[in-house]
C-alpha cells in the first residue's frame, strides 16, 4: 500500500482511475447509495447496483450513463430481506473477481408497528445488518480472488448514542422505529469492524473499512431527476441546515474515499471532517463503545444463528 507522503492530497473532485476494478454497491439505485454508484462510475471501473427494485435500478443506472460518459454500470436484483435469494443474486453478478462491495442498503421506518422479513427477523436489523452480514458469505470468493479487495460498511452517525442489547437484537420487547433503525446500523458498523479483526486473524487480503456519512439531507442533495427531484422550496428550507449538514452526493464520500484510497487501512472508521457530521472525507478515532470486542464477538455468533450463515473459517486466533 503507498505511503502517505508519496500520495497526492484526496481530492473529492478528482478521483484516481479504477480502470478493470468491479464494484457492487447495495441499494445503489436511490440516496446516498446512488451518489456513491455516481462517483465510482467516474473512475473506469465496472458499477453494479445491487437492488431489490430492478424497475429503479434501471432508472438509476440511465442517469448514471446520463452523467458519466462511458459509464460502465448495470444492476443485479437483490432483496437483503430474503436470506434465501442471496446465493443467486451474487451468482447473477457473473464476475470473476470484486474488488469492492458497499453495504450501503438500509431500511428505515419511521412509525410503528413492528414488522419482519420473510425469515421472521425484525425488517430494519433483518435488512441492514443480517442481509450484509449474509451476503458476505456469497461474496468472500469473489472478493477473495481480487488483490486487495475491500469490504465497506455504511453506518450511521446515529449510531454513536446508541448502545446494543444483545439480549433483545430483533427488538421484540422494546421496539421503537428510531432506536431500532440505531441499532441495526451499530450493529453493521460492529460488523464491519469485526470482520477486519477476524480477516486479519486469517492473513486474508480482503479489508474491511467501515465509514458514516454524517448528516445527510434530501433538501442538501443535488437534483438527478426521476432519481432525486429537489424543489426550489426544498432547496431553501434546507439552507441553514447546510451550515452542520450537508446532502447525499457528499455523504457519499466517505465510502468512495475508503474503496479507492490506497492509504486507507482495514478497521478504520471514516467519516466527514467536520465534527463528523458535513466536510471532506477523514479517518476519525472509532468510536469507544464499538471497540468492545467480547460485544463484536457475541453479535458474530448472533448474527451465525440467526441467518445460518457458517463464516467459521473466520476465526480469532
Amino acid at each position: 500500500m503507498s505511503s502517505t507522503s508519496s500520495t497526492p492530497p484526496w481530492d473529492v473532485q478528482r478521483l484516481p482511475r479504477a480502470d478493470g476494478g468491479v464494484f457492487l454497491v447495495t441499494g445503489g439505485n436511490t440516496g446516498i447509495g446512488y451518489f456513491v454508484a455516481e462517483q465510482l462510475s467516474a473512475t473506469g471501473a465496472t458499477v453494479v447496483l445491487g437492488s431489490r427494485d430492478p424497475a429503479k435500478a434501471e432508472v438509476a443506472t440511465a442517469s448514471i450513463r446520463s452523467r458519466v460518459p462511458g459509464a460502465r454500470v448495470r444492476a443485479v436484483r437483490l432483496d437483503l430481506a430474503d436470506l434465501s435469494s442471496l446465493g443467486t443474486a451474487v451468482e447473477s453478478l457473473d464476475v470473476e473477481r470484486l474488488h469492492a462491495v458497499v453495504h450501503n442498503a438500509g431500511v428505515a421506518l419511521d412509525d410503528p408497528p413492528r414488522r419482519e422479513t420473510g425469515d421472521g427477523h425484525e425488517l430494519m436489523l433483518g435488512t441492514n445488518h443480517l442481509g450484509h452480514f449474509a451476503l458476505t458469505h456469497w461474496l468472500m470468493p469473489l472478493l477473495s480472488a481480487a488483490p486487495a479487495a475491500r469490504v465497506v460498511t455504511m453506518g450511521s452517525f446515529a449510531a454513536k448514542s446508541e448502545r446494543l442489547d444483545l439480549d433483545d437484537l430483533q427488538s421484540r420487547y422494546d421496539y421503537r422505529p428510531k432506536r431500532t433503525y440505531a441499532r441495526s446500523k451499530l450493529a453493521q458498523m460492529f460488523f464491519g469492524l469485526e470482520l477486519d479483526r477476524r480477516l486479519r486473524a486469517v492473513d486474508s487480503t480482503v479489508a474491511s473499512v467501515v465509514v458514516q456519512p454524517g448528516g445527510a439531507l434530501d433538501s442538501l442533495t443535488p437534483s438527478r431527476p426521476p432519481v432525486h427531484v429537489r424543489t426550489a422550496g426544498a432547496r431553501l428550507c434546507g439552507a441553514p441546515a447546510a451550515l452542520l449538514l450537508q446532502g447525499k452526493h457528499a455523504g457519499a464520500w466517505p465510502a468512495v474515499r475508503a474503496v479507492l484510497d490506497p492509504t486507507v487501512s482495514g478497521g478504520q472508521l471514516w467519516g466527514p471532517r467536520a465534527f463528523g457530521l458535513r466536510g471532506k472525507p477523514r479517518r476519525e478515532p472509532v468510536w469507544t463503545h464499538l471497540t468492545d470486542t467480547s460485544v463484536a464477538a457475541r453479535l458474530w455468533e448472533a448474527s451465525c444463528d440467526l441467518t445460518g450463515v457458517d463464516l467459521g473459517y473466520l476465526q480469532v486466533r
